[in-house]
């Protein structure tokens, strides 16, 4: 694992995925301070980008290209936080830095001879001139065979509204209009990046460390697995997660909410995990399902998708969905999936 190398400051403040700001520390899961965890390149870079010149490394082998990661997504859903964990993970981490030139930055760490192997670049409005520039950034990426990965920190309305207000600062792209003025110009600004993203993180009710936990888990290891997936339960009554992929539908099942023994216990339990799988379509699904994703994992690896979020829906996301959920998660694992399982509403009621 490579050593992170120095920070810099970077322009702004943004309020994080919290509902209150913490004194002199992050607010939240984003608290996305604004200040940039990396080093920008100098002016040989910018002009060379400005340019249009090639950045292609004369005798630099493939090997030394180093590994690169985009954070981007909404103002305020805790970018900054996520760019804070990668540097701690030894990823060298550039804060706002003009699309442009991000191929010139792969090149530089190219030539660092292994010393930058891994490189995080955040992306946001805060760069709005130089956004247009990111789409052909990364077709030329794609051409140079650079491995990069796009990660996207979305939020819901509600939860930026609050952070946003709570550290009393205005929305980068609100002008004279309301906070949600400027989400909604954001929103549509990154629908087209969002759509390309390998990882869609939404910290609407995340705070700083569950966020920290989520980006450990998928860029903690040593070694890049083929595919990582997150099985996430949840009930339909708190809303579709926003950052699911593929979504099952549990509801089919008895619900163990109308079985007086059962219904103070979650899915975790044994004895509520064996009721709804003693039901006759259970263990067939159950089956079924694991071929389906089978398949679909195959076409993901073939594309390069290398995160998937996998929804598990019950009515209220305690009971059903839960115990499919960790089912689901251990059939994978045995598969040799990395996969991570996640209750998101257990114990909300």
């Amino acid at each position: 694992m490579s050593t992170g190398t120095g920070s810099g400051t970077g322009p702004g403040t943004e309020p994080g995925a919290g509902t209150a700001p913490e004194t002199g520390a992050e607010s939240g899961a984003g608290a996305d301070t604004g200040t940039g965890t990396g080093t920008e390149t100098g002016t040989d870079a910018d002009s060379g980008a400005a340019a249009g010149k090639s950045v292609e490394a004369p005798g630099v082998p493939d090997a030394a290209i180093p590994e690169l990661v985009i954070i981007s997504g909404m103002s305020g859903a805790g970018r900054s936080t996520a760019a804070k964990c990668l540097e701690d993970l030894g990823w060298f981490v550039v804060d706002n830095l003009p699309p442009a030139l991000i191929p010139t930055m792969v090149e530089l760490g190219a030539r660092s001879q292994g010393n930058v192997a891994r490189i995080a670049v955040v992306v946001d409005v805060r760069g709005r001139r130089f956004f247009d520039n990111l789409r052909q950034s990364l077709a030329d990426l794609e051409a140079k065979n650079v491995t990069r990965r796009i990660v996207f920190l979305e939020s819901s309305d509600e939860a930026l509204v609050r952070r946003f207000e709570s550290v009393r600062r205005p929305h980068p792209l609100q002008g004279d209009g309301r906070i949600v003025d400027g989400i909604d110009a954001e929103r549509e600004l990154l629908r087209e990046l969002r759509g390309d993203a390998d990882l869609v993180i939404d910290t609407s009710s995340l705070n700083v460390h569950e966020l920290r936990a989520k980006m450990d888990a998928q860029f903690a290891g040593e070694e890049e697995p083929e595919l990582r997936a997150t099985v996430m339960s949840f009930g339909f009554k708190y809303g579709l997660p926003v950052d699911a992929d593929l979504v099952v539908d549990m509801r089919f099942l008895p619900n163990p909410h109308w079985v007086p023994e059962l219904r103070p216990f979650t899915g975790l339990n044994e004895e509520v995990s064996n009721y709804v799988f003693s039901q006759p379509s259970a263990k067939e699904f159950l089956d079924r399902y694991t071929e389906l994703l089978q398949l679909i994992a195959a076409g993901y690896r073939r594309e390069g998708k290398r995160y998937v979020t996998i929804a598990v829906g019950c009515t209220g996301g305690k009971h059903r969905s839960v115990a499919t959920s960790e089912k689901l998660a251990a059939r994978l694992a045995a598969q040799g999936v990395e996969t991570v399982v996640v209750h998101r509403d257990m114990g909300r009621e």
